[in-house]
């Protein structure tokens, strides 16, 4: 029995490791208009925290891609080229319903910057969408029926 304790500290102490293995659950809301609230949501599983920015989105785009995973069409093959952090697990949330428009310089992940450095945690809700569109949007916020 002696010898499956010591088994077991070291599963203990492995994760400590391996932080730059780490993983989590992040919630992808991928925006394909902003004035008519045009979006639909998708988790992601064990994404590693040492993703750069640019990988991150690559793994957006092939997993909104696949038929699998019961996105219509328009949603599956839209061009999305960026990444925001929404908001973080039990924080709080902004009063916009499509998107948070402040502290664009802190929070839209930049491609050389990895999800860890950029403050990514377990159940991190980042909207993925055209930058284009978004900065059509910030300037008249408006919903369109």
């Amino acid at each position: 029995m002696a010898g499956q304790e010591g088994h077991e500290d070291h599963k203990l102490q492995q994760p400590e490791a391996e932080g730059a293995d780490e993983r989590v659950t992040v919630t992808v809301r991928l925006i394909r208009s902003f004035p008519h609230r045009n979006l639909r949501h998708l988790v992601l599983r064990d994404v590693e925290l040492g993703l750069s920015g640019a990988e991150f989105l690559r793994l957006c785009r092939d997993e909104a891609a696949r038929p699998q995973s019961g996105l219509p069409p328009p949603f599956r093959t839209f061009e999305y080229d960026c990444c925001k952090i929404e908001h973080q697990a039990h924080g709080s949330k902004t009063s916009d319903p499509c998107i948070n428009r402040e502290e664009d310089d802190r929070l839209i992940l930049r491609g050389d910057v990895t999800l860890r450095e950029a403050g990514v945690k377990n159940e991190t809700e980042i909207s993925v969408f055209r930058l284009a569109d978004y900065e059509e949007y910030k300037k008249d916020p408006a919903l369109k029926w």
